[in-house]
């Protein structure tokens, strides 16, 4: 079995569109009028959520019509979002065949499957036509992925001329040694965190002009602070959450928030413009 298979087995949950669809129902939701929004405690699978993307997006030139690649797609919530909030026709790329299966499904059942389409394939080998995006992003897919100037490079070949580039990653702020598991890796076999630093070099280097650099440790810091404290008022994780696509939820998440709180990892936005 190769590095990506492995990863992608990392990610796998076998039935996941049927313990969605449970989880849904027993949130007291009708799964046949279903919006967007209400599967955000669950496809939005990066520090912030739904939030995270909102303020990424909101920081990028969205006009209706364009047609976006999503590297790393997930569960499809970030796309959906941008298809229904800004009108975007987007395309997502993940290596979990599962995910890909889930996201078309559950784009499907909110009145999305226009806009969004999904296809498993690998980032670092992207089977589109060059030119053919106006704009990509990559939200926490960078840590799983040791060869960043080549994943660069073949993003940048997907996009038109003055097209955008938003990555939402976390990075290396400090120093010390990483705790595992944390919510990409299980092991250091896995994780390939690298600092703002690197990955602007990478990018310059790969025909981008660096427009936003941003480090969020406060935001996310804030982020958990306040699950914690949903948690502990409930005493009970909700129906819907990310406990349902992740293993190990409590201690990775637990790893994550005392590596933010020391300042050795923290997410950054990063957003670039093809030249």
């Amino acid at each position: 079995m190769d590095y990506e298979q492995r990863v992608a087995q990392h990610y796998a949950k076998g039935g996941l569109e049927e313990k969605i669809l449970q989880a849904l129902r027993a949130s007291g939701l009708d799964i046949d009028a279903l919006k967007p929004a209400d599967l955000a405690p669950v496809d939005e699978f990066h520090i912030g959520g739904r939030q995270a993307t909102v303020n990424l997006a909101a920081q990028l030139d969205l006009k209706p019509g364009q047609h976006l690649l999503d590297i790393g797609s997930g569960l499809g919530g970030s796309s959906r979002y941008f298809a229904e909030a800004h009108g975007a026709r987007v395309t997502g790329i993940d290596l979990t065949e599962d995910y890909v299966r889930t996201a078309t499904a559950l784009a499907a059942r909110v009145g999305l499957a226009g806009l969004v389409s999904y296809r498993q394939g690998s980032a670092l080998d992207l089977p589109f036509v060059p030119g053919s995006f106006d704009g990509a992003y990559l939200l926490h897919v960078g840590m799983n992925i040791a060869d960043k100037p080549t994943l660069f490079k073949g993003v940048r070949r997907m996009l038109k001329p003055g097209g955008f580039f938003a990555i939402y990653d976390v990075m290396r702020e400090g120093e010390g040694d990483l705790r595992f598991p944390l919510p990409w890796a299980s092991s250091s076999e896995f994780s390939f965190v690298e600092t703002a630093a690197l990955y602007r070099q990478a990018l310059e280097a790969a025909g981008f002009t660096i427009r936003v650099t941003n480090s969020l440790r406060d935001f996310a810091i804030e982020f958990f602070r306040q699950t914690r404290a949903r948690l502990a008022a409930t005493g009970t994780p909700p129906a819907l959450g990310l406990h349902l696509i992740m293993e190990e939820n409590a201690q990775k998440l637990a790893n994550m928030s005392q590596l933010l709180e020391r300042g050795t990892l923290a997410p950054v936005e990063l957003i670039a413009v093809a030249r």
